[in-house]
Order: structure tokens, then C-alpha cells, then sequence
């Protein structure tokens, strides 16, 4: 048997599309995440987590002779854009990853983690992963901060020689796809707008607050999860020696785009409403993301990046084979 890579945030959306494609190359994993996430989550029904292990529990597993690991994937985090408690995100986010970096040099294991575009804030610092900038940058919430923080930790450490054999922090951009569920308000405008869709015949969008951006004209980077996949695989393969990489698809889209794709694929004629974006998020809310693909296309990352309509349609697809009818 082949030596496993351990999985942590595994119940999550990424993480069980990420788990899913190791049973489909035959590669063992360890998956961490809360345990009842992985039996409450009707949407990872029939994926193969092997051996589970909680998260609460994991560097206690660790330190009481866990297997050799092929390497760690490490998406488990608290993905909520709107989580204040700032002491929390960084228990959370930031010590956790700290603790399980330590752990990947101390055994010389690959590491790979996910960051966030969040990172970029509005975007005044444009959407470049050359890490000479990253000091620079000023996220427009506590989220995107406890990823900026660790990833100002990854480097810094990095810069002491006090990293990983290989180590690799992709900053993800819009992801969507299957598996969402589970995230409510948090999930994609894909599965909203497919709830929406079926239920009305609608969907809502939030309107324009900014001058010279039309409703709906608001633009994102959306990302299909099996190009994520895709990527953390080539990580630990290639492997990828170091470093901070976008991981979008370097065009960004409008969610009157996204919105008219979930239509399409439901075989729906188009019906969409605008409402205000809630106060409490305006300050905090992006207008436009594009990832600067260079970087990790340069490095040998040569899977196509999916178009927004044929990711939607793969995703609406799967969707209705495990919904309730209409």
C-alpha cells in the first residue's frame, strides 16, 4: 500500500472533490475533518474517505506514530467571508495551519495549502502573486487577513529555511462545483442560483453600488473545482519546490454571466432580480477579481482552464442526478 496523503478540511467541498479524485487514481488518503461532517453531508455520499481521523484530534494521531505521508493537503479552514471573531479565525486558520506546517518539516513531508484571493482586498495592489508584493497587500476582511497572515508566516519561515522539503499555497480564487450544499449562504451563485431557478423561476443577483459598474456587472474569477483538483494533484507531482500561486482561470467573468450559464443548463429562459447588497457587507465586498495565471502556467501547470459555461453545466448536471424532482 502506498504511503497516504493526509487530507485536512476533507468533509469540505474542495477537500471531498480533492478525496474523490485520489480513490480515482488510486492514491490513499487520510481524511481530517469534524467526524459527523462526513455522515451528516448527503452530497459526499459514496465518496471513499478512508481512514478518518477528527480534527480536533489530529496532531495527538500524529504524534502517536501516524504512517509515513505521501504528502498534506491542507484545506481545512473557516471559509466564512463574514466571521468577525477575529480570535477565532485565527485559532482557526492560523495556528492550526502553523502547527501542522511544523509538523511537515519536522517529518519532511510535501506540503500544499490553500490561501485565498481574498488576500488581494479591492484589488488596488492588482491580482499578482509575485510574493515580493504580498506585505503590500490589505484584505477588506478578517478572513482574507488570517489568510494573508499565514501566508506572511509560510514565507517568513521559508526565508529561515524552516520549511518543508516542497511547500506550495495556492490562493483560490471564485471556486464552484458540486459539493456546496453544505456551506449555505457561503455556497457559490451556482447553487444558489440552481435553488432559485427550480424553486421561482428566478434569480436574485446583488445590484451595483459602485459608480460605472452596471447591475450584475460585478466580475469574479470563477474557478471550476476540477481545475482546482487538478492543480493540487501537479503540486504534490510535479512537485512544486515553493511558493505562493493564483489559481483561477485568468478571465474574469460577470455574474450576469454566471447567472445566464445556470439558466442555460436548466433549459430555462432567463429571469433575474437585483437586490441591494446588504449594508453590512458593502465596504468589504469585491467588485472584480482576475488571477495573473503566469506564475503557475510557467511553472508547468498546463491543464485548460475550464469555460464558465461548461463548468456550470457539469455542475447543474450533477446537481439534478442527486436532487429531489420538480
Amino acid at each position: 500500500m502506498s504511503a497516504p496523503i493526509l487530507v485536512t478540511g476533507a468533509a469540505g467541498f474542495i477537500g471531498a472533490r480533492f478525496v474523490e479524485s485520489c480513490a480515482a487514481r488510486g492514491l490513499d488518503v487520510v481524511s481530517v475533518d469534524r467526524a459527523a461532517h462526513f455522515v451528516e453531508r448527503p452530497e459526499h455520499a459514496g465518496v471513499a474517505f478512508g481512514r478518518i481521523v477528527d480534527r480536533d484530534a489530529l496532531f495527538a494521531w500524529l504524534a502517536d506514530g501516524a504512517p509515513r505521508l505521501a504528502g498534506i493537503v491542507h484545506l481545512g479552514a473557516c471559509t466564512d467571508t463574514t466571521q468577525l471573531d477575529v480570535a477565532y479565525l485565527e485559532r482557526v486558520n492560523v495556528d492550526y495551519s502553523k502547527r501542522l506546517w511544523r509538523f511537515a518539516c519536522e517529518r519532511a513531508v510535501p506540503f500544499v495549502y490553500a490561501s485565498s484571493a481574498a488576500t488581494y482586498g479591492d484589488g488596488a495592489h492588482g491580482y499578482d502573486d509575485d510574493e515580493s508584493r504580498v506585505d503590500a497587500l490589505v484584505p477588506l476582511n478578517p478572513y482574507g487577513d488570517s489568510k494573508q497572515r499565514f501566508d506572511r508566516f509560510a514565507l517568513a519561515e521559508a526565508g529561515r529555511g524552516a520549511a518543508p522539503p516542497v511547500w506550495s499555497g495556492f490562493k483560490f480564487f471564485n471556486v464552484y462545483g458540486f459539493g456546496e450544499r453544505h456551506k449555505g449562504r457561503m455556497a457559490s451563485v451556482v447553487l444558489h442560483a440552481f435553488d432559485q431557478i427550480r424553486a421561482t423561476g428566478r434569480v436574485r443577483l446583488f445590484r451595483s453600488h459602485r459608480g460605472g459598474i452596471a447591475d450584475g456587472e460585478q466580475k469574479r474569477d470563477f474557478v471550476a473545482v476540477e481545475d482546482v483538483v487538478d492543480a493540487l494533484h501537479f503540486a504534490l507531482a510535479m512537485p512544486l519546490a515553493r511558493g505562493l500561486y493564483n489559481l483561477g482561470t485568468g478571465s474574469a467573468r460577470t455574474f450576469l454571466d454566471l447567472a445566464h450559464a445556470t439558466f442555460a443548463a436548466l433549459g430555462r429562459a432567463p429571469t433575474i432580480d437585483f437586490v441591494d447588497t446588504p449594508a453590512e457587507l458593502r465596504a468589504r465586498y469585491q467588485y472584480f477579481t482576475e488571477a495573473r495565471m503566469q506564475k503557475l502556467r510557467a511553472a508547468g501547470w498546463s491543464h485548460p482552464a475550464t469555460p464558465l459555461e461548461a463548468g456550470v453545466a457539469r455542475s447543474v448536471a450533477r446537481l439534478l442526478a442527486t436532487a429531489e424532482p420538480r
